[in-house]
């Protein structure tokens, strides 16, 4: 899956290949005739339950490439066209960052990319009126702000809309809004997961190696399972989903010690709750309020 989401599609045919004929190889055969046979015919990608996949993904990586070297962003609008109920039932505006972005090449002169000459404003111009009309009654102010430039073609460095008109990252910016969308509807997240692991993973180590020598310097062992025993500081982009710590056990709750609320307010882990209830009622440790256990509720993050 991992090569699939890179575009490594001939490497994933040659990985599913050898996956096969290992699987021939270990059934023993006795006909090897058979055995080459049966590992050919998983060789074809589309046979496999990734061949759908495949095909997505090939798709993805055809339209970043137009995108990317030829600056051509019309397979995209027509993707994104396709998708328009998908992509509205998530709020997003990527048909209209394209069609933003097209009309911005063209009143640049499109291929000539000689800055905007009469022949690309006229072009840019009759783009808006054929394609913005459906876009007006949710982007009304970002299409007047489009039209207002053109009266200031002769100066855009000077003028409002400079970093319309001169963004640099803009075609980076629209690729990668793109690619999360197409991945979204797919149900995946934009980067691959094996990527994302092996990144947060390489942030951890330094840490953990750290804590590994000053373990070992004061002869203690790190006893806690599924749990690191410190805590890693990790990119905003990096984490997704809310994590609560228990602040009576200093611990962070899980599946099997989910947070619980007492009808005080406060959350701490059930275990905690456990500990200080012992089956009657108890003082909140963070308030006067008093509680049973069984009126405390769990929490869903």
């Amino acid at each position: 899956m991992h090569l699939l989401r890179e575009g490594q599609f001939s490497v994933a045919a040659t990985f599913l290949s050898e996956m096969a004929e290992k699987k021939a190889a270990e059934k023993k055969q006795a006909n090897t005739a058979n055995a080459t046979e049966n590992a050919a015919s998983i060789l074809d990608i589309d046979e496999v339950p990734s061949g759908e996949v495949r095909k997505q993904f090939a798709t993805m990586y055809y339209i970043l490439h137009e995108m990317k070297e030829n600056n051509n962003l019309l397979p995209a609008i027509q993707w994104a066209r396709d998708n328009d109920e998908a992509l509205a039932s998530r709020g997003s505006n990527l048909e209209f960052e394209l069609c933003r972005l097209q009309f911005v090449w063209l009143f640049h002169g499109a291929h000539e990319q000689q800055g905007p000459t009469p022949a690309g404003r006229q072009a840019a111009l009759e783009y808006a009126r054929r394609e913005f009309h459906g876009f007006l009654p949710r982007y009304l102010r970002e299409v007047q702000q489009l039209m207002g430039a053109m009266a200031f073609s002769p100066n855009l460095q000077d003028s409002p809309y400079r970093s319309i008109f001169n963004n640099p990252s803009a075609w980076s910016d629209v690729a990668h809004s793109f690619t999360r969308e197409f991945c979204s509807l797919l149900g995946l997240s934009a980067d691959s997961p094996l990527y994302i692991a092996a990144t947060a993973g390489a942030i951890a180590l330094p840490t953990l190696l750290k804590l590994q020598t000053i373990m070992k310097a004061k002869r203690t062992e790190w006893t806690t399972e599924n749990e690191l025993p410190v805590e890693i500081p990790l990119p905003p982009s990096y984490l997704f989903h809310s994590i609560f710590v228990c602040p009576v056990s200093k611990e962070q709750t899980t599946d099997e010690n989910p947070p619980m609320m007492m009808p005080c307010g406060h959350v701490i882990a059930e275990e905690s709750l456990k500990r200080l209830c012992k089956g009657s009622r108890f003082k909140c440790p963070y308030c006067p309020s008093e509680s049973h256990p069984r009126e405390a509720r769990k929490v869903f993050l």
